[in-house]
């Protein structure tokens, strides 16, 4: 399931799509595609979504940013 299905359309360039694309995998790769409930994918998707909405580019801190709390682990921007 691609990150473009939580956006809406136009929401961001193609340059922030790809990041967030990139990153919304490696997320779901870390999670070791754990079941893939629908609730995980909108949590991550969210979450990097809205660290995309702040300027946030860097697939590897956009996948930090939604994986942040998931194992007890805290995220700093």
């Amino acid at each position: 399931m691609p990150i473009l299905s939580f956006t809406g359309p136009g929401a961001f360039g193609p340059e922030a799509l790809a990041a967030m694309g990139e990153a919304f995998e490696a997320a779901l790769k870390e999670l070791h595609d754990t079941g893939r409930l629908n609730v995980v994918l909108e949590v991550i998707a969210g979450r990097i979504i809205a660290a995309a909405r702040t300027g946030e580019r860097d697939p590897v801190r956009l996948r930090a940013a939604a994986l942040a709390g998931l194992r007890g682990e805290r995220h700093y921007a």
